[in-house]
């Protein structure tokens, strides 16, 4: 008789690939910076080698750099990089809310109508705003149903969040954002797939232009 398959906990390198990601977005870890793989080896008290492990992870998310002979390094992201990135989400993003006005239930209306008001309470609270923006954002791609899509949006989003609080910080700018998405919330309750994946496009130029 075969032994039962017993599942592993999450993998230590996982857990730490978390742990750095999110210093890297709260930017105790500063782009451009050399990661110190001595010190927080002993920080987290483990070997180099789940840590090496969690950098190879971060490495292919975009948010370290693998520099030959001299480590790893936080990623800093160009201007180009930026634009690079903006311009792929506004394309992906677009497409998902044309495709989601032309499906969305009365349901998922009211759940991403319960979330953009959250967002509007949130406007004075930048993190938690971040974090209610891009619920919303993710929610919608859902909706759309595109596995692929959402993954690559899901990794675009790591590496335009080590410039997101720059471009938030431009006056005005969530006021703006908040104002962007009501224009996407109404074509989306009219079922207007063109209007809808516009109005995406537009935030996103926007959201270009504060963050440049």
């Amino acid at each position: 008789m075969a032994p039962a398959l017993s599942l592993a906990p999450r993998a230590l390198y996982e857990q730490v690939a978390e742990q750095l990601r999110q210093r890297i977005f709260r930017r105790e870890l500063e782009p451009g910076s050399w990661i110190d793989e001595l010190k927080l080896a002993q920080q987290y008290g483990i070997s180099r080698t789940p840590l090496r492990e969690a950098l190879k992870v971060l490495a292919a998310e975009g948010l370290v750099t693998m520099k030959v002979r001299r480590g790893a390094y936080v990623t800093e992201v160009s201007e180009g990089d930026l634009r690079d990135v903006y311009h792929l989400l506004s394309l992906l993003e677009s497409d998902a809310a044309g495709v989601a006005a032309e499906r969305i239930s009365d349901a998922q209306l009211r759940e991403l109508q319960a979330l953009h008001e959250d967002m509007e309470a949130a406007a004075g609270d930048t993190e938690r705003f971040l974090a209610l923006n891009e619920r919303f954002h993710m929610r919608l791609l859902e909706i759309a149903g595109n596995r692929w899509r959402n993954q690559m949006v899901a990794d675009l989003r790591k590496v335009m969040k080590l410039n997101r609080h720059n471009s938030l910080l431009k006056s005005g700018r969530i006021q703006e954002s908040i104002r962007e998405h009501r224009a996407i919330m109404r074509a989306l309750a009219r079922r207007d797939a063109r209007a809808s994946a516009d109005k995406m496009q537009l935030h996103f130029r926007h959201g270009l232009e504060a963050a440049g």
